[in-house]
């Protein structure tokens, strides 16, 4: 494992150092200007190009992106323009509530989309078959912003069992927090727990046509125990992969539903971000996802030839 870590350095570096450029010249393509929107919209153009050399915004790019990976690389993340506070301490004033959120959803991917996909992909019934498909496919058609939606009015409105707004910390009232984060944890989870149990209904279904599966039948085996120990055991490894891949949609998706659900976590410091023009954070937090989802590929590979030892890691 530690040839194939060291094999991945190269890739890695790269596609971090690619992400760096998108991540700091993305949203500076945005229009508006961070030194307007400090100065105030009455300023005067003196006012404003002051603004500009005190924050460095009248360097070349290349200076100011060089100035940011240097830092990067002595763990300095900056300072936000608008709160004049460090990007570490404001990531880490929220990073707790996203993790909380992630973590849930990607419990509730895992199971959601293995037992979804299990169920269409062992059932002989073609009627529930088709009724498991549907429900499947509904979630993949249907964004989290509208699942959360619908939670909020069934849930939050219509019937009040749960909290809708705001959050509390799982670690001050695990069951209070709990509360205040089923809802959009469900709602983050849905539509990649569907794409994980349509790749392992798939998977499946290509399984069950091996010879090893109709030779445990002609044995006599049951169909439970071929299910479980022949076709999904063959199976698995395309849900850990759909698992890996979903991480990053996870993230993404963590941006709407913070909002939608009021929650204080990175996701809603991305959005106030972008609206206060405030680069240095916003290009962190883009970088940060990029890194976590490298992370997760890395680690799926890994997980997925400890479980199949017909797959050799780099192979």
């Amino acid at each position: 494992m530690v040839r194939f870590l060291i094999r991945k350095i190269p890739s890695v570096v790269f596609v971090l150092f690619a992400s760096s450029i998108v991540a700091f010249a993305l949203p500076r393509l945005a229009p508006g200007d961070v030194a307007v929107t400090l100065a105030g919209t009455d300023s005067t153009a003196a006012a404003i190009a002051a603004i500009r050399q005190e924050l460095g915004l009248n360097r070349p790019l290349v200076v100011q992106y060089w100035d940011w990976i240097v830092g990067l690389f002595q763990g300095n993340l900056g300072e936000s323009y608008l709160l004049r506070r460090s990007v570490a301490s404001l990531i880490g004033d929220r990073l707790e509530s996203t993790l909380e959120l992630a973590a849930l959803a990607t419990l509730l991917v895992i199971l959601i989309g293995t037992t979804l996909g299990v169920a269409v992909g062992s059932t002989r019934r073609r009627w529930a078959r088709a009724g498991l498909d549907l429900v499947n496919s509904f979630f993949i058609a249907i964004p989290s912003f509208l699942t959360g939606l619908a939670l909020i009015l069934v849930f939050g409105v219509l019937n009040r069992w749960l909290p809708v707004s705001g959050e509390v910390s799982f670690m001050e009232d695990p069951t209070i927090g709990f509360q205040f984060l089923i809802l959009p944890a469900f709602a983050l989870a849905l539509p990649s727990a569907a794409v994980v149990a349509r790749l392992l209904q798939a998977e499946m279904l290509a399984v069950k046509n091996e010879d090893y599966v109709d030779l445990a039948l002609s044995k006599g085996a049951s169909a439970t125990r071929i299910t479980l120990r022949h076709v999904l055991r063959n199976s698995v490894g395309t849900a850990i992969v759909a698992v890996g891949l979903q991480i990053g949609n996870l993230l993404a998706g963590a941006v709407i539903i913070e909002a939608i659900f009021n929650r204080n976590g990175l996701g809603q410091l991305a959005v106030s971000s972008v609206q206060t023009r405030d680069f240095t954070v916003l290009q962190v937090l883009i970088l940060a996802v990029v890194f976590v989802a490298v992370l997760c590929q890395i680690l799926t590979e890994v997980v997925l030839a400890g479980l199949d030892p017909r797959i050799k890691l780099g192979e």
